[in-house]
């Protein structure tokens, strides 16, 4: 049985205009990131899976715009990456202060990591018993998460160390789907499926 799951960021936020690392901070949507949202449509062969949310506030909010009333599952699992002591910082000004020690982390890939944080490696690692649990259920699931899993989850499916320019462009305004093989390893089916916005940038 093929297992399928769709991600789908949450909406823009102030920090994501303000291109701060957001992490464990739980930000709320922005008056443009409601207005964004609401104008997902979530592709009809997608509606019937199994529906999951990161337990953060902006990603329930985009839950609540984009499902309604209907039910989901809140996955502790799905919550954002933690950049440590460095949540609330603009990558920028960190790869300015810190210099050739921010290159070198950056360089480590799926092992970079904040001082206090979690490095993607964590993540998919973190990520792994759940993804185990859906293919167990025999379900397909619909999450709703943040960029980071995302990222994690399309790194682990793409075989990408996060080293070097990604292979394919993310957008932050689409449904990522991937299948999960019978151990619950992700593997790429459809990236950048179109949820009827504009792109959305930020970190």
């Amino acid at each position: 049985m093929t297992i399928h799951l769709a991600l789908i960021r949450h909406g823009p936020t102030d920090w994501n205009t303000e291109k701060r690392l957001q992490g464990r901070i739980d930000t709320h949507l922005s008056l443009a990131g409601r207005a964004r949202v609401s104008g997902y449509r979530v592709p009809p062969a997608m509606m019937s899976f199994q529906r999951y949310c990161s337990p953060m506030a902006r990603a329930q909010q985009t839950a609540q715009i984009v499902f309604g009333d209907g039910p989901w599952a809140t996955a502790p699992e799905l919550t954002e990456i933690s950049y440590g002591e460095w949540e609330g910082r603009i990558l920028s000004d960190l790869r300015q202060e810190l210099g050739e020690e921010m290159r070198l982390n950056e360089a480590r890939g799926l092992d970079f990591c904040a001082p206090g944080g979690e490095s993607p490696r964590m993540v998919q690692a973190r990520l792994a018993p759940l993804l185990q649990r859906w293919v167990q259920a025999g379900e397909d699931v619909l999450a709703i998460t943040h960029k980071g899993v995302i990222r994690a989850i399309y790194a682990w499916a793409a075989g990408w160390d996060m080293t070097g320019k990604i292979p394919d462009k993310l957008r932050w305004d689409a449904v990522h789907l991937f299948t999960l093989d019978a151990k619950g390893i992700p593997h790429v089916l459809q990236l950048n499926a179109p949820l009827g916005a504009t792109t959305q940038g930020g970190s």
